[in-house]
């Protein structure tokens, strides 16, 4: 499965301001942007993540998934971090 595939899913399904996929074969990594992060738990973050993508575990497209989320404000202090080192 192609992770723009993943992406496409995921910003059709959730209110994100951005989502990044990364992976091949059926491991991969989202990293995903929404203030709506800011109310949740982080174990409902992941679910809220996982959910849209539930058919594609079933189907073992998915195997293995890497969940990374943010708010605006936390996503923009950790691309400067990112950008520092």
């Amino acid at each position: 499965m192609d992770p723009k595939q993943i992406e496409d899913i995921l910003k059709n399904a959730l209110e994100l301001d951005e989502v990044h996929v990364q992976g091949d074969g059926s491991h991969y990594g989202v990293i995903a942007v929404s203030d709506v992060f800011a109310s949740l738990s982080k174990v409902k973050q992941q679910q809220m993540i996982y959910a849209p993508l539930t058919d594609l575990f079933a189907t073992n497209a998915i195997h293995a998934l890497t969940i990374k989320t943010f708010t605006t404000e936390q996503w923009k202090r950790e691309r400067l971090l990112n950008m520092a080192s």
